[in-house]
């Protein structure tokens, strides 16, 4: 599966030179008050009206007027073209052609993968904006994918190699695995021989061995197993985690029924992520993985557990298994295995399920289509910036932030097999990355503080397995744990109780909040509150919920002068579907959201296909902050989506009747509108639908949906099952250190700023900040922050969406080399 975007040079193509670019009144997105992407080292901003951009010869000029539709002069190895080898997800062929095409290029498709472009022919046709439309949710990739033996010859190679100079590519976007990556590394350290080779056998001109002289590569990493190391996420991977767990919670209601042990194999001959993370997410009594074999003497050991979970009045037991699991002795462990072993020591009803291409199939999660699509965007400006000298790299997500890292520093996934073929598994762990280290966790013993949890605001999905981890985590590390019905209007209330182990069982895959929440703060209640504090000894308090819950800390931190009560160690972990808590980039909760917003907004679209000519005009929540219209929209493919970040009036609107217009005379005859529910008093959803449909009549017709609350509801999304356990485990570790240090003369003692903290995802890094120091960083009447990182999004909405707009740049990858770090030497164990 291929796409090449191609720039047509209007000077020769191996021509060094120096062009000049006059910015219009509305630049193009990759100049938005940014470096010019002909160079890194150009550092003219848009403050200044023309930029001087300088390659090697300073003796050739050209001018050129940015436009949406002009022609645009780009570095001379960029005019040979892209190449794009997608191994399973449409929505980045569908950005890197369409951002491709926006900056001018010409994109071609070329189908069956790396097989297709050694046959050539038909498998290479050129793109049109309109191909690549009801792309997004569709699984698989729509223009086919083939494992190729021709292609690890030499003389495949060769006929490959010629077929792309035929079209003039020479910048190559691969996506795919280790194979797929490695064999294109391969092709481009081979390039010059092989043009060399085609000189001599007659098939190209000589000149074209200078006017195609290199070839460059940026690689996209597509893979369920998420393999690869260098990124947090493969394309692919949350998709088939939800139907995982799809799976999971359909065989847990019939376990349930029948008080049945189920053994589930999911994919994963190498590497156990998939097992990992869907143990997490469903609450698993047991997982086998590769990269970490069970010590000697494990089945014993599972046996007591599952006896004992039997014991605790658990009703099922679900035991997930990598299929490459191995033992210490590198002797697979099979579900057959597992199964006979349960039968006869424990005699329970036992069954298999092995999930297979299940896995593979179905549509495209929110997370998938907004991380392939910000990947395909980035490989577009990685490949206009590198030179003869760049090195091949792979766009790849750290945290919440895109980073460049060099291609074969990511290739690992040889070494980890070596090293668990050596039965060096530590070392295998290592070579995971941050996968391998993200979900174990250290557990020590501490000693028997009293730690209470609640929930606090609107109830999100996760919060569940947010507490559950929480209560599992500090039982694990010693302390007595105390849950908080309602919020903080059940803890002035006396509604607080221990709670054991076996209370949370099956709480992940609830949704809502099981301990209720309440939006009631603290303010008037706080003498009632630090009562019922020393009645119960509280030592430590852990708060899940959305912006009241941040409001709550700031009171509590401020109550600390008047009520001793409050000076204890305290951490917030934010939980609501907006996404409008300062100091975390995401939410717990807002995936889930997303997926509702985006499943809805599939059918919707669908409905149209027959009707055609149809615009919806979609509502979603968020009070003031626009995140779910705006990133809903990005994984919808919407055409537009109004929020109260950035102010639109009737003008606006007009226009953007005036491109749906336009729309309509192609061949896409349907429209898609997300408005945030706050995003203007005056421009309301009914508003906006009327001033629709009487502008497009006869044109098109118009339909509205609210949302609603639907986006509130629901089983978690594995994302948000998997964050909140992890976050939840890491704010109780914060916690036990917290009491460790502030525990003097038999009683704990915590009045500073740091011990009264929110845990949030900041761009790379899981980072605890003191909430007396976000105040400065909050729109408290609106309930946002000042500045959220996801309206840099909303630009690459647009040009997927064929508007004219500016794209910020700033925050585009560097290139950065893999640091592995060696795990700990210690008993790790997984908080399950």
């Amino acid at each position: 599966m291929c796409v090449c975007l191609v720039l047509t040079p209007s000077v020769g193509a191996a021509t060094s030179f120096v062009f000049t670019v006059r910015v219009p009144a509305n630049p193009p997105c990759w100049l938005s008050g940014h470096t010019v992407w002909a160079s890194r080292s150009v550092s003219k901003r848009l403050e200044e009206k023309t930029w001087t951009c300088r390659t090697s010869a300073p003796n050739h000029k050209r001018v050129v007027t940015c436009g949406f539709s002009s022609h645009v002069t780009a570095p001379s190895h960029f005019y040979d073209g892209i190449f794009l080898f997608p191994a399973g997800m449409n929505a980045a062929v569908r950005a890197v052609v369409r951002m491709g095409i926006y900056v001018g290029a010409k994109v071609y498709l070329i189908h069956e993968g790396y097989q297709g472009m050694v046959d050539g022919g038909e498998n290479i046709k050129e793109a049109t904006w309109e191909g690549v439309s009801s792309m997004l949710q569709v699984g698989g990739t729509v223009i086919g994918s083939a494992r190729c033996k021709d292609f690890r010859s030499h003389e495949g190679r060769l006929k490959a190699a010629h077929n792309l100079v035929r079209h003039g590519i020479t910048n190559l976007c691969v996506i795919g695995g280790d194979g797929s990556l490695t064999g294109a590394n391969l092709f481009r350290e081979e390039w010059s021989g092989l043009l060399a080779e085609l000189v001599e056998q007659g098939l190209i001109e000589a000149d074209a061995v200078q006017k195609y002289s290199a070839l460059h590569i940026v690689g996209m990493v597509g893979s369920i197993d998420n393999d690869f190391c260098g990124t947090d996420m493969t394309i692919g991977t949350d998709s088939a985690l939800h139907r995982i767990i799809e799976v999971v919670d359909a065989i847990m209601t019939t376990a349930q029924s029948h008080q049945r042990t189920f053994v589930l194999e999911v994919m994963g001959r190498h590497c156990g992520y998939l097992a990992l993370v869907s143990a997490l997410a469903c609450g698993a009594d047991w997982v086998l993985i590769p990269e970490m074999p069970p010590e000697d003497g494990w089945e014993e050991k599972m046996c007591q557990k599952l006896s004992a979970n039997r014991a605790g009045m658990k009703r099922l037991n679900i035991i997930i298994v990598a299929e490459g699991a191995i033992d210490r002795n590198n002797k697979p462990i099979t579900t057959d295995y597992i199964k006979n072993l349960v039968v006869k020591n424990l005699g329970f009803d036992t069954r298999v399920t092995i999930l297979g291409h299940v896995q593979r199939g179905g549509t495209p999660s929110a997370f998938d289509r907004i991380l392939a699509s910000r990947m395909g965007v980035e490989a577009v400006l990685a490949l206009l910036e590198t030179t003869a000298n760049t090195p091949a790299c792979v766009v790849s997500l750290c945290g919440n932030q895109s980073v460049r890292v060099p291609l074969m520093e990511c290739v690992q996934t040889v070494k980890v097999q070596k090293a668990m073929d050596q039965k060096r598994f530590e070392e295998a762990v290592k070579l995971r990355g941050r996968y391998g280290r993200d979900h174990i966790f250290e557990l020590h013993h501490v000693s028997n503080f009293n730690v209470a949890v609640l929930n606090v605001g609107a109830p999100a999905a996760g919060m569940n397995a947010a507490v559950r981890s929480a209560v599992r985590v500090g039982i694990s590390e010693g302390h007595k744990m105390f849950a908080v019905n309602d919020g903080f209007e059940g803890f002035y209330k006396g509604q607080i109780k221990e709670i054991k182990w076996g209370d949370v069982g099956g709480w992940t895959g609830q949704g809502g909040s099981l301990l209720g929440t309440k939006r009631t703060l603290p303010a008037k209640h706080v003498e009632k509150i630090a009562e019922q504090m020393r009645k119960h000894n509280i030592n430590a308090l852990l708060v899940i919920g959305g912006f009241e819950a941040l409001e709550c800390l700031l009171q509590l931190y401020e109550a600390r002068a008047t009520f001793e009560e409050f000076c204890i160690p305290m951490c917030m972990l934010p939980a609501t579907i907006s996404n409008n808590v300062p100091g975390t980039d995401l939410s717990i909760g807002a995936d889930t959201a997303l997926n509702a917003i985006v499943e809805t907004c599939d059918r919707i679209k669908q409905s149209a296909s027959g009707t055609k000519r149809r615009v919806f005009i979609i509502e979603t929540m968020g009070g003031y902050c626009g995140y779910l219209a705006t990133v809903g929209g990005l994984a919808a493919g919407a055409d537009a989506a109004y929020i109260y970040e950035e102010p639109f009036d009737i003008r606006d609107l007009q226009a953007n009747v005036e491109h749906l217009t336009e729309k309509m005379k192609t061949s896409i005859q349907r429209g898609l509108v997300l408005r945030n529910e706050n995003s203007s008093d005056n421009y309301t959803t009914d508003f906006i639908y009327q001033l629709y449909s009487e502008e497009g009549k006869g044109v098109f017709d118009c339909r509205k949906n609210v949302l609603g609350h639907m986006q509130q509801g629901g089983a978690p999304s594995p994302f948000d099952r998997n964050f909140g356990t992890k976050i939840s485990a890491k704010a109780m570790q914060w916690l036990s250190q917290k009491l460790v240090e502030t525990y003097r003369r038999g009683q704990v003692f915590a009045n500073t700023e740091d011990s009264c903290c929110l845990l949030g995802m900041r761009a790379r890094a899981l980072v605890f900040q003191p909430v007396v120091q976000l105040k400065d960083d909050t729109d408290f009447v609106h309930r946002i922050p000042k500045e959220q990182w996801w309206l840099k999004l909303r630009p690459l909405m647009k040009i997927l969406a064929k508007y004219k707009t500016s794209y910020d740049v700033s925050d585009s990858g560097q290139v950065e080399h893999v640091i592995h770090s060696r795990p700990k030497d210690s008993d790790a164990s997984v908080a399950m």
